[in-house]
Formats: C-alpha cells, sequence, structure tokens
C-alpha cells in the first residue's frame, strides 16, 4: 500500500490543495466584451457546460490575490507559473463537478443551519460583531457583501455533502498499516558496487563511419535537429502600449481627486461602550415594559455618573461579550453595527451618552469613548496615484475606440505591420517562434492562439498578417512570418562533435552494464566470500535513502531477500550501472511508531486516495473536459 501511496503523491498533493486553499471561488465575467470571442473560448467543460477563458482568469487573479492576502512575501513569479495558472483551471473543474454531483443527489444547506454553523462554529467568531450580526466591515475588507458571504458559505457546505461520506469513513485496517510502515521504516544493510560510463569513456574513439551511422539512425535523427521554426513581426495592442499615448491636464487631474474624493478619505471609525439590556421582539409586552424601564434606570444612572459607565456595563449589561469588558465594543465602523446602533453611535460627540436605542436585540445604552480617521488625503500626497489611475483610464477608453480599427487594419493592409503601427503609434517588435509556446513564455508569445494564426497554411505560404488575436483581456496582438524555417537535420560537419559525444555515452554505458552484470553472477556464485570492490555495509530504507537515486533504492528494496546474501544489478538510469549485495533485513523497531497514531495517518491518507479516486469518477461521469487552453492572463501584473 505504501508503495502505491508514494508512486501517486501527486492525488495527496491535490488533496491537500483542495483542504488548505479555499474550496469556492467567486468567477468573474470580464467588463469588457470585444467583439471577438477570445474571452468566451471554452479551456473547459463539465456535463456540457463550458468554463471560459474568461472565467480562467478571473478565477486565476482570485486565487493570486488570495495568496498575496495570505502571503504578502510570495514571490510574484510563483502567483503566475504554469502550476499556478493550472492549478486554477483544475480548482474550477472540481468546482463544476461537485456542483453538477450536488445537483443531482438534490443536496441544500437551509438557512438554520448556516446560521447554527456561523452562531457556533469557532473559525467565524472573528465576523462576529458582539450584538451577534456580521462584521460588515471585514467582510468588505475581502470585497464581500453579508449576501455574497452567505451563499459562498451556502456554495462550501453543499459541495462539502458531495464527498463527506466518503471523507469521514475508511476500510483502512491496522494490519495494512503495519504493512506500510514496514514499508516505510524497514533497513537493509547493503554493500554497493556501481559502474560508471565515464570510467570506460576514455578508452574509446568511435572512427568516422560509426559517427555518421549514428548520425543518420533514424532514432536518433532528433537529438541533431532543428525544431521548426518562424521569425516574425508582431504589434500588441494592449493598455501598456497606449499609456504614452495618452494625454490630460492638472485640471483633469484635480476633477478626478475631487470627484473621486470618498476614496481618498480614511474611513472615520468610532469607539464605543454600551449597555445592553435585551428583549424579544415578541415578547409580551409587560416584559418589554420592565426590560425598558429597566434600561431607563440605568440610563439616568450613567448620565448621571459617566466615569462610572463601565461600572454599571459589567454588572447590568446582557452582552456577554461585552459586559466584562465594561461594555468595550473597541473601533468600528459604519455597515458593522445594526443601523440604530450605528446611528446613535455617529450622532454622539466623544464622551456623550445616547437616549434608549432600540434594536432587533433589546435597549442600548451607548458612551461614545473615541473617533479616529475621517481625515482627506492631499491631493499633492495622492498625485502619482491619480496620475496613473487616469492614465489607465484613458488607455482602456482609447483601447475601445481603437480595438476594431486595428482589427480592420491588419486585415486590410495584410502585407505589412508598419501602416497599422504608424497610424496607432505602436512599436513592430520581433521574435522567433515555434508551433507551441517556449517553456516560462508569457505575454502574447504564450497565446496558443496566436501560434495556430502564425503557422496557419495561409500565413506560412503568403506571409500575410494574421487575423488580430486575443491574447489576453484587453490585449490584442496580430503577427506576420518573414521567414519560414521548417524542421530539418545539422550536417555531420556542423554537430560531428556533439554525434561524438552522444555516442561515446552510449558505447561506455553499454560497457558499464556489461562488466556490472558480469560481475553481478560472479557474486552470485560465490556468496559471501567474495567482497572484492564493494563498498562498506551501510543501512538503506525508504526512510533514510542516504542519498541514493529513486530508481537504485527501489530495486534494493523491492529485492527478494528470502535467501542472504542476495545479489542484484540495477540500472542507475544516469548511464550508471550499480551492483547490490543485500547482507541482512532490519525490521522496523516497533518503539520508532506510535502504532496508534500511524494506523489514524494511514487511514487519513486511504482516505485521501479514496476521495482522489472518487473525485476522478465523478470527472468522468460528468464528462470533465481541459482542452489545451492558452494561458491565463498574468496575475501578476
Amino acid at each position: 500500500m505504501f508503495d502505491f501511496v508514494r508512486k501517486h503523491n501527486r492525488l495527496f498533493q491535490l488533496l491537500l490543495l483542495i483542504l488548505i486553499l479555499p474550496s469556492f471561488a467567486l468567477v468573474g465575467i470580464e467588463g469588457y466584451t470585444s467583439f471577438m470571442d477570445g474571452a468566451n473560448k471554452s479551456v473547459a467543460t463539465v456535463a456540457g457546460q463550458k468554463i471560459t477563458q474568461a472565467e480562467w482568469d478571473a478565477a486565476q487573479r482570485e486565487q493570486a490575490d488570495r495568496l498575496r492576502r495570505q502571503m504578502p512575501n510570495l514571490d510574484p513569479k510563483l502567483l503566475d507559473s504554469p502550476e499556478a495558472r493550472r492549478e486554477a483551471l483544475d480548482g474550477l473543474v472540481r468546482e463544476r463537478v461537485l456542483q453538477a454531483a450536488a445537483k443531482d443527489q438534490h443536496l441544500f444547506v437551509s438557512d438554520e443551519r448556516l446560521q447554527a454553523m456561523f452562531m457556533n462554529d469557532p473559525q467565524f467568531a472573528f465576523l462576529r460583531n458582539p450584538d451577534g450580526s456580521l462584521n460588515k466591515s471585514l467582510l468588505a475588507a475581502q470585497g464581500m457583501s453579508s449576501q455574497m458571504f452567505v451563499e459562498r458559505l451556502r456554495q462550501d457546505l453543499t459541495l462539502r455533502q458531495v464527498s463527506a461520506g466518503l471523507a469521514n469513513s475508511s476500510l483502512a485496517s491496522s494490519a495494512n498499516a503495519g504493512v506500510a510502515f514496514d514499508a516505510l521504516l524497514q533497513q537493509r544493510e547493503v554493500q554497493l558496487q556501481r559502474f560508471k560510463a565515464q570510467d570506460y569513456a576514455a578508452a574509446i574513439s568511435p572512427s568516422d563511419a560509426e559517427l555518421e551511422a549514428f548520425y543518420k539512425d533514424p532514432k536518433n535523427a532528433q537529438q541533431f535537429q532543428v525544431a521548426e521554426n518562424a521569425q516574425i513581426q508582431y504589434l500588441v495592442l494592449d493598455l501598456e502600449a497606449l499609456k504614452s499615448d495618452v494625454s490630460f491636464t492638472e485640471e483633469d487631474l484635480r476633477k478626478y481627486y475631487s470627484e473621486n474624493a470618498s476614496r481618498y478619505t480614511v474611513a472615520e471609525e468610532r469607539r464605543a461602550s454600551h449597555i445592553l439590556i435585551k428583549t424579544d421582539k415578541d415578547g409580551k409586552p409587560d416584559e418589554r415594559a420592565k426590560a425598558k424601564a429597566k434600561a431607563e434606570d440605568l440610563l439616568a444612572q450613567a448620565r448621571k455618573n459617566p466615569a462610572q459607565f463601565a461600572d454599571l456595563a459589567r454588572k447590568n449589561s446582557q452582552d456577554e461579550g461585552s459586559a466584562a469588558n465594561g461594555g468595550d465594543l473597541d473601533f468600528f465602523g459604519r455597515g458593522a453595527m445594526v443601523k440604530p446602533f450605528e446611528d446613535a453611535a455617529y450622532a454622539l460627540k466623544q464622551g456623550e451618552i445616547s437616549p434608549l436605542v432600540e434594536s432587533e436585540f433589546g435597549y442600548h445604552i451607548i458612551q461614545l469613548t473615541g473617533v479616529r480617521g475621517g481625515e482627506k488625503k492631499s491631493f499633492e500626497s495622492l498625485r502619482a496615484e491619480i496620475e496613473a489611475e487616469v492614465r489607465k483610464q484613458l488607455a482602456q477608453k482609447r483601447f475601445t475606440e481603437v480595438a476594431e480599427q486595428f482589427s480592420n487594419s491588419v486585415y486590410e493592409q495584410a502585407d505589412s505591420l508598419q501602416p497599422v503601427a504608424d497610424k496607432l503609434k505602436l512599436n513592430v517588435l520581433n521574435a522567433t517562434v515555434q508551433r507551441k509556446p517556449a517553456p516560462g513564455a508569457t505575454g502574447p508569445l504564450a497565446s496558443v492562439k496566436l501560434l495556430e494564426a502564425v503557422f496557419s497554411d495561409d500565413s506560412l505560404r503568403n506571409k500575410r498578417n494574421t487575423e488580430a488575436v486575443e491574447a489576453a483581456p484587453n490585449q490584442l496582438v496580430a503577427a506576420r512570418v518573414v521567414q519560414h524555417n521548417p524542421a530539418h537535420l545539422l550536417p555531420l560537419a556542423q554537430v560531428k562533435d556533439t554525434v561524438k559525444t552522444q555516442l561515446i555515452r552510449q558505447l561506455a554505458t553499454a560497457q558499464a552494464v556489461k562488466a556490472g552484470t558480469a560481475r553481478v553472477a560472479e557474486l552470485q556464485k560465490a556468496g559471501a566470500a567474495d567482497a572484492a570492490g564493494l563498498e562498506a555495509p551501510v543501512l538503506v530504507s525508504r526512510a533514510l535513502p542516504r542519498d541514493l537515486p529513486r530508481k537504485v533504492l527501489e530495486g534494493i528494496l523491492s529485492a527478494d531477500a528470502s535467501k542472504l546474501p542476495a545479489v542484484v544489478g540495477i540500472d542507475g538510469g544516469d548511464g550508471s550501472y550499480v551492483l547490490a549485495r543485500i547482507n541482512k533485513v532490519v525490521a522496523r523497531d516497533p518503539a520508532v511508531v506510535d502504532v496508534k497514531r500511524a494506523a489514524t495517518q494511514y487511514a487519513q491518507a486511504w482516505s485521501a486516495v479514496e476521495a482522489q479516486a472518487y473525485s476522478n469518477a465523478l470527472k468522468t461521469r460528468y464528462k470533465a473536459v481541459v482542452k489545451a487552453p492558452a494561458a491565463a492572463a498574468s496575475a501578476a501584473q
């Protein structure tokens, strides 16, 4: 079992990502809809419903933003790596599959369950105000409204139900756990003898005829080929290209500052203490009257001696969250408290005590104890930021205006990109590209759609401009082939040194394997008496690999050890051959592993594999297909 787990560790990595990253993602739709359909191109389908490039780009940006908030010092390159982009797409596919399964299974989470979880689950405590309501300020900081939060939570809980039964059960036995940990911790004492290709290379001197035969062998030809490529010119129309071509005045900047004053004002926050006398809004009139009378009495005492407000709150407030702190609610902004409470608090001056304030929770007596924020940042301190924002908005407007012009021009003047470049003040760029994006490529040259256009028959044959391709949101690209270079074999004279190096390596490896195989046969006959050339004995295990290549370690640990010493030969995978003589097997020390804890870990690992298998089965059932899409838009931009 452990061998299965070890060989399928990608399954566990995926499961951890599912568990660690939020399982719900809010997918937005691009605000600008191009006249082209690039953003609506399907990059995957689930149950016949497509996932578009725009949805993938939005999910990638949301994932990057979330990780930036969690790990501010994370290398931005990791956020925009091919692995990160693929994980965003995989996450969308997983979510859609679970949504389809939840719909078929008629799964739903009631308002009552949501309310109970919110009130009782400790992980939501930071989102609760003392009065039990949602802290809207904290939600707003995450870009969410109360309704959005509730629906996200409902969706998350619904999707978890799909695999909850499977994830919480496991048929993994303690006996199986013991076998798995034996495989991990069992040690074998071995002596090695290594036969390295480099030790035989010096004596090999291939003839010209051997070099030519190796060069012409179809199995080797690809090593000496130049891949098909095209030298191209291309134009990029995007916001960055247009930002330098927009103009504005100082008056424009000040007008923007004035119109967006709220953005540049530090939100005012207030600190208050309160005394709460609870009432039931549906309670009997006499009970509500008693509560009000008590509150009025406490209000009179507080106003008579404001300095004793905290003491009155400790003794009388029925708000369990704040009473012990003298009623202190710390600082809060607008939207954080229920409206009657908020309105009263924001109407007070510091030190004042409010009249009775009635809310759905009862009667409040509020004392304002602090005010902060509310200051407006000066234009001078924000000038660079405002200029960047104005430039971006004008570039966006300009892009919308000239996008169709760009597309039409590269089509109508198909023999050159220069007229379009001159008209729109763009730079003609040069590059050499292949049919598939280069590893690690980003930006326009990573666009599969652009490369398909470049290598189309018409483009290669007639060397006309390609159509304008939407390589990313707000980015159009057109290209023209200057020279097409088909794949071809380099002349032997040009690659002779490389051919010689490759042939010597191949022949030297064959000699190392031959020598090693012969030595294995000798030791299998001689037994323990012959130790010539063997290294000193060492103990190895999967938990203690001693820097052995994985292939060699597995060869040692999977060898038949029923009769010792056992001698095996293993292909080292790097032009070497390794002989291993196994002298003894050392069982795992029972004291090293907590059996109960080990069984629990094994059961969790088994459940993880089952969960991944179930996820794969659901993908098959709902026909989840990931196509060969363009890269997601850069999240680092």
